[in-house]
């Protein structure tokens, strides 16, 4: 079994920074890309960042110049730094990641349970 955490979401105010982490624990060869996405209220699930094992990363357009995503292989984790947050940031943020388990020949993608971000004065 795998298994992806997210933490580190909450409340913030306008224009201040969040940093949210994602781990992957389990019966884990390797792990590909790691994504991060969000659905907001009434919004359809979005692709916010991604990273591949080798570093290459990927942003949506609303959060270009703001979010950064990085990601530690020794650990299996993923972060996601959040700078310059806006109101419409708030959403349901959650980590999927694409994962090979031991013993086994094929991937799986796997998600997290997901960490609510709310970003209101």
């Amino acid at each position: 079994q795998v298994q992806l955490v997210e933490s580190g979401g909450g409340l913030v105010q306008p224009g201040g920074s969040l940093r949210l982490s994602c781990a992957a624990s389990g019966n884990i060869r390797s792990i590909n890309v790691m994504d991060w996405y969000r659905q907001g209220p009434g919004k359809e699930r979005e692709l916010v960042a991604g990273i591949s094992s080798g570093g290459s990363t990927t942003y949506g357009d609303s959060v270009k110049g703001r979010f950064t995503i990085s990601r530690d292989n020794a650990k299996n984790t993923a972060y996601l730094q959040m700078n310059s947050l806006k109101p419409e940031d708030t959403a349901v943020y959650y980590c999927n990641a694409e994962i090979r388990p031991r013993g086994t020949f094929t991937s799986i993608h796997c998600w997290g349970q997901g960490t609510q971000v709310t970003v209101s004065s």
